[in-house]
This record gives structure tokens, C-alpha cells and sequence, in this order.
């Protein structure tokens, strides 16, 4: 028996239809050949510091740093259960060979090893390495298997990343707790993501507008506005310092004729878009569509694993393999009717083959995935739900408008002079629309411009003075603050390091949007509408927090160094030394520091009950902690442990079921979770089983990461 490990139960009972595997068993699907399994997310995990030593229960400066030589991995108790099956089915004595089918990323090669190792599990293993859902590319999978072996590199980078995480996490958010008396949440990438917040709300909040004047001249035919020659910043060179100067000139000019000085067109072209990878699509679905990056990554994975429709979108390549070739014309052939259209003025060869372009193909700018595109698979536009029908919109006019031709115009800039003053107009004239045929429903008028020449009069009919102002720069959105986080370390003066940045930023496409909600959900950003917006309690970190760890130069080195390791090219060993000894920094730094600042927490205590701003800490009658058995207490937040001060960290946050669709927890709700263990209600059940609050909705088990659960020691 082969025992095929999925990391999801609907990706395994796709591979379990291709496979012919029908009989159910407990957390599987046999077939005669295989058995398909899966794992929910992690199911095994890195030990507490307190589950490593009883010691480190309690936090305290003088323990620190943390620094085990092997940080053991534990079994998580909620998804206890789904383990034991697959131990049980991948130590079987008849199991010949396991497959391991989880991801085909870094996050999806550590899920399986932790349950490998931790199941001391001694059977080879072969890799499933797919980058789409369709029955056909689960079978050219299978087909085309390869040794467990030959991703031990892989395996070795997701290993020091997550120790790494956890080295720095541990140890800074420990020290910085203690030496400013609040729990602060710091990390490698979260923190420099968190700079970047606060570096633009500074900007906003020292900014001053600078008030200034412009001034339009109407020609009848067209219109120019007002410029100093003599400034080349053509942002700044139309600012005229006061209403009296600009209605001087109005003055001068209305009604005279001056000349057309010059008249310039230049040809211009605006190439095709490239295929998505995944950060490029979040960026453009938040600005065309609203959704948040949690949410595009949360419908892309629904369209590629639910609906078969795209390839996978966990990527950071926004290229295809040259073999790619004809796959890609029978996908642009299958996409559902109304596209098909543009689809048939793609300017295809003679013989019908697709138009090749190194700006679509590129062996070797295609990383672990290719670019996301939809599958062969045509479709179901009628059966998909409106969002996931918008993100599958999107993405197909993408692939089809690659292979257009490039958008061309002719650019017309004219300045005329009356009495000596300057204005300037400019226009453009359609010649190809090209590759914007694709997108006619984003099509805006042009502006056009009269055909003049060098030497026409001109007439000034009327004028216009308009008072403006410098406005300052626009708080972060999910799409800007990407694009930061994408592209961190542009600013650096280090010209070799900013170089080396390019391949790294902060996070991956993977982890960019649960890093930006991560901080939302500890306080340390706020979003409204569609801004993200540094809080208080943000700003005040980073106002205490060194460069070492706020500054995207740590976390870019970081990103390269496993990028490294990942292709041999650097050892586990030497990256793993540089992670601890910026953890005794981080300590010491933190025991050291004379940088003082008033967190939120402190404010709530000094107020002494003045004004609304935040809901006093209260004890919560008729509970105790489950972890420790002292007084439960209320923020405005959350219920926890009242002895936090020396290490216990039970927290349970009000919404942190709200977003799976369950209610906020109440005073009620908490002592009955506490209490009886286990509560029923119209939007689901609440289980509290050992350590581990889990929340079922319609009969099924909702992921603690999905739903924001904080129910753990720190």
C-alpha cells in the first residue's frame, strides 16, 4: 500500500477521485493501490519554553535569552486525532512508500516533515509537486513523482525559518514585555511591516500643506495651464504663491491673442500587463475590487482548489516555463464563452501557435511556480459565487491581454504664450488600443487636442484661478502597503544589500496578507474602509524597538540567506548562529535601553477612570485561569489570566470567532467555556478540550488560524 499525505481534506479527496480511492476510513480513502490521507494545516508543532523547561512558565529578564540547541516538536492537541491516523497509516507494516502531496511550497514541505519525524516514520518518501487542481495535472503528477530526497534543501530553509521565528520571537517579545510592564508581540517580519505603518503615519501627522494657486487659460478649442519655464519640476513649476499674483496675470491675458510656441507629439507605448503572481493580484484586487490581501489569497485558493479554475496561486512568479506552450493555448481555448471573443483577436501565428514573448516565457524567472492563469478546465462562471467570479475575471482578461499587442498613442504637449506668460496643454490621440481592447469597461475618454502648429494665434477667452493645496500622503492600503513590503529595502544606501533585496522583501506572497492582519489583530494597526492606519500602541512599539529588528534590512537578509539554503547555496548552521546572536542583542538591547514611551495599557492605568477611551481592567467573578488557577480578568479586548505579570498568557479575545462566523465572547460565554467545557448555539459549537479552544460551525471544524484564536501560553 502506498499512503498519500495531502495537507487539506478537499485536496485529498480530489487526489483520492483520481486515484479511484472510494472506500472511507477513519481520516482517509482507500483504493486498491493507495490510501489518500491529509493533515488540517500543521498538526504538529514547536514546544513552549515552558515545555521545554518548567523554568521558563514564569517570565522572567534573568532567564533570558532562550536558546535550546533543538527545539523539540510537540503533537497540537485539537488536531490530535487526524495525527494518529496518519502515524498509524504511514508506519503500517504493509505501507511500501509514502507520497508526500502536501503544498508544493516551503510551508506545505514543513507540515509534512514535522508529521514525518514526529511519527518516526522510516518509510521512503516520493514528492507531488503540481501547480493546479485538474484531474489531468494530478495524474501527470503521479507520473512524474520524484524522491522525497531531492527536497531536503527546502525542507532545511522552511526548518530555519520556523525556528528562527521562533528564537526571535520568543526571546525580543519576552524582554520587551517585561522592560516596558506590556505584553508587546514582536517578530521578524511583522515588525519591519509595522514600520513601514508608522513611518507613514508620522509623515501624515508632521506633515504641513503648503497653499498655492493655479491658474487656466481657456483657448476656446483646448485650454493651457500656467508655468514658470524657468522651473523644470513640472509638479511644482504651476504653483503660483497668491491669489493677487495669479489674478494679475488673469488680468493681463484676458482677452489677448498670443502664439502657439511649440507643438511636440511623440509616438508612445504602453506594453501588455504581466501574468499575476500572487502579491501583483492582491495589489489589483484591492484597488479594483475592495477585497482585502486575506481575502484575494482566501478566494484564489478557493478558485484553485474548490473550483479547479486557476493554477496555483501561492506564487511569486509572473512568468510560464517554455513547455508551457501549448498547455496555454488550450487554456486560452477553454475559457468560458465570453471571453472567447478576445481570445480569437490574440494576433496567433500563421500555423496557430501562440505569439511567443520572453515577457510571458522565461524558464529562467519562474520559481517554484509558474504565474497564476486559469486551467484548461473551462469554468463554471453561473456556479461560482460573485467574488470568486470578479478575482477569476480578473485574472483571465489578465492572461488573455498578455498576448496582445502594446497599447499605442501619440502624446501632444503645446505651450502657448500670451504676453509673455507660459501655458501648458497636452493631449493624446489613440493610434492601436491594443492589449486595453481586452478591458472595455476601464476605458476613459481621451483627451484630444485640436490640430495646431508652431506659430497659430491663440485667444484667451476666459480664466480660471483655483486655490490648492499640497496634500499629504495617503495612509497605507492593503495594495501600497504590499507594494512596501514587496519591494522593503529600496531606500537602503547599501547599493549591494538593496540589489539583494530585490529577490528577498518582507515575508512571501504566502504570508504577506496574514502578517498584515496579524498586526491588526494585536492592536498594532487599525483598518478602516480601506486604509491600514499604525495605532497607538503600534507607534509606541516601534518608538522603542531597535533598527535591528524594525528595520526591513534584517528580515531581507534573512529572506535571502533561506532563499539560499533552500538552493544549497548557503548551511543551516551559519544562519542559524546569526538568528541567536541577534536574539541576545534583542535582549540585551531591551535590558538596556533608556528609551521610555507610554503604551496604551499604562495610559488606561494612569486615567484613573477619566473619560470613555477604553474599558478598565476588571475580575471576572465565578472563574479561574484553566492554566494556572488564578483570577480571570476583562480588558476591552479580551479575558485573561490575571498573573501575566509572571508568565501565565491565557488569553481568549473577544472577536476571535466573529470572522468564522460566531458570536463575540462575552462575560457568559467565557464562564461557560471555562466551566462546562462545551457550548452550544445557533452559530456553532465552543469546545475547550486541554489547552485548545476550537470552534465548530455545520458539523465542521473551523481552523484556529482562520478564525484568530489566541488560546495559548506565550
Amino acid at each position: 500500500m502506498i499512503v498519500v499525505v495531502a495537507e487539506k481534506s478537499s485536496v485529498g479527496r480530489d487526489i483520492a477521485r483520481v486515484l479511484k480511492c472510494r472506500e472511507k476510513g477513519d481520516g482517509c480513502l482507500i483504493g486498491e493501490q493507495y490510501t489518500v490521507t491529509w493533515a488540517v494545516g500543521h498538526l504538529v508543532t514547536l514546544c513552549e519554553p515552558d515545555e521545554i523547561d518548567e523554568r521558563y512558565k514564569k517570565w522572567r529578564m534573568e532567564d533570558l535569552p532562550i536558546l535550546p540547541v533543538n527545539i523539540p516538536t510537540k503533537v497540537i492537541s485539537k488536531t490530535k486525532s487526524q495525527y494518529s491516523v496518519i502515524k498509524k497509516l504511514i508506519n503500517a507494516p504493509d505501507t511500501e512508500k509514502v507520497i508526500c502531496a502536501t503544498d508544493a511550497g516551503r510551508e506545505g514541505e514543513l507540515i509534512f516533515r514535522y508529521i514525518y519525524h514526529q511519527a518516526k516514520c522510516k518509510k521512503p518518501v516520493d514528492r507531488l509537486w503540481i501547480s493546479s487542481m485538474t484531474d489531468e495535472a494530478i495524474k501527470e503528477g503521479f507520473a512524474t513523482l520524484k524522491a522525497g530526497q531531492e527536497y531536503d534543501a527546502l525542507y532545511a530553509s522552511a526548518k530555519c525559518r520556523s525556528e528562527a521565528d521562533w528564537l526571535v520571537g520568543m526571546n525580543a517579545s519576552r524582554a520587551f514585555t517585561l522592560r516596558f510592564q506590556v505584553l508587546l508581540s514582536i517578530g521578524r517580519v511583522q515588525t519591519p511591516t509595522l514600520a513601514i505603518l508608522v513611518k507613514r503615519f508620522h509623515e501624515i501627522q508632521n506633515f504641513k500643506p503648503e497653499e498655492y494657486h493655479t491658474l487656466t487659460a481657456d483657448f476656446g478649442a483646448y485650454t493651457g495651464t500656467w508655468f514658470d519655464p524657468s522651473i523644470e519640476n513640472e509638479k511644482k513649476n504651476n504653483r503660483l504663491p497668491d491669489a493677487q499674483t495669479a489674478q494679475k496675470i488673469a488680468k493681463e491675458i484676458k482677452g489677448e491673442t498670443g502664439t502657439v510656441s511649440s507643438v511636440q507629439t511623440e509616438r508612445k507605448k504602453e506594453l501588455p500587463p504581466q501574468l499575476y503572481d500572487l502579491t501583483s493580484l492582491q495589489r489589483e484586487a484591492n484597488k479594483k475590487l475592495g477585497f482585502t490581501a486575506d481575502k484575494t489569497l482566501k478566494v484564489a485558493q478557493e478558485l484553485y482548489e474548490k473550483w479547479k479554475a486557476i493554477t496555483y496561486p501561492r506564487t511569486d512568479s509572473r512568468y510560464l516555463p517554455l513547455d508551457m506552450l501549448g498547455r496555454t493555448k488550450l487554456t486560452l481555448q477553454k475559457l468560458p464563452g465570453v471571453y472567447q471573443p478576445y481570445v480569437q483577436h490574440i494576433p496567433w501565428k500563421e500555423d496557430g501557435k501562440l505569439p511567443f514573448s520572453r515577457r510571458i516565457f522565461d524558464n529562467a524567472k519562474v520559481s517554484d511556480h509558474h504565474a497564476i492563469i486559469p486551467t484548461p478546465q473551462t469554468a463554471p462562471l453561473d456556479k461560482l459565487p460573485q467574488d470568486a467570479g470578479k478575482l477569476f475575471d480578473m485574472i483571465a482578461r489578465r492572461t488573455v491581454a498578455a498576448f496582445y499587442a502594446a497599447h499605442e498613442y501619440d502624446q501632444t504637449k503645446v505651450i502657448s504664450v500670451v504676453n509673455n506668460h507660459s501655458f501648458r496643454s497636452s493631449g493624446r490621440t489613440v493610434v492601436i488600443n491594443g492589449w486595453k481592447d481586452v478591458y472595455p469597461q476601464e476605458e476613459k475618454s481621451e483627451e484630444q487636442l485640436p490640430v495646431l502648429q508652431k506659430g497659430d494665434p491663440c485667444t484667451v477667452h476666459k480664466t480660471s484661478v483655483k486655490k490648492e493645496a499640497t496634500k499629504p500622503p495617503a495612509p497605507h492600503t492593503d495594495a501600497s502597503l504590499l507594494a512596501a513590503m514587496e519591494h522593503a529595502g529600496k531606500e537602503l544606501d547599501d547599493e549591494e544589500l538593496r540589489e539583494q533585496m530585490k529577490s528577498s522583501g518582507l515575508g512571501t506572497p504566502a504570508t504577506r496578507a496574514a502578517i498584515i492582519e496579524r498586526l491588526i489583530h494585536v492592536g498594532y494597526a487599525s483598518r478602516k474602509g480601506r486604509t491600514i492606519n499604525a495605532t497607538e500602541k503600534g507607534v509606541s512599539l516601534i518608538a522603542v524597538a531597535p533598527p535591528e529588528i524594525a528595520s526591513p534590512e534584517t528580515t531581507g537578509k534573512w529572506e535571502l540567506a533561506l532563499n539560499k539554503i533552500a538552493k544549497r547555496e548557503q548551511d543551516t548552521e551559519r544562519f542559524m548562529q546569526g538568528i541567536c546572536r541577534l536574539s541576545e542583542f534583542l535582549i540585551q538591547y531591551a535590558r538596556e535601553t533608556k528609551t521610555e514611551t507610554a503604551f496604551p495599557e499604562e495610559m488606561r492605568k494612569k486615567s484613573k477612570g477619566r473619560g470613555t477611551k477604553a474599558k478598565s481592567v476588571q475580575a471576572v467573578e465565578g472563574i479561574v485561569c484553566p492554566l494556572c488557577g488564578k483570577p480571570v480578568q476583562e480588558t476591552e479586548k479580551a479575558f485573561g489570566c490575571s498573573d501575566w505579570k509572571n508568565g501565565c498568557h491565557f488569553t481568549v479575545w473577544k472577536n476571535c470567532l466573529q470572522r468564522a462566523g460566531g458570536p463575540a465572547i462575552n462575560e457568559t460565554l467565557i464562564k461557560l467555556i471555562i466551566n462546562d467545557k462545551l457550548v452550544k448555539g445557533s452559530s456553532g459549537t465552543i469546545a475547550l478540550n486541554g489547552q485548545a479552544l476550537s470552534f465548530t460551525k455545520n458539523g465542521e471544524e473551523v481552523p484556529a488560524v482562520s478564525v484568530d484564536i489566541q488560546y495559548q501560553r506565550k
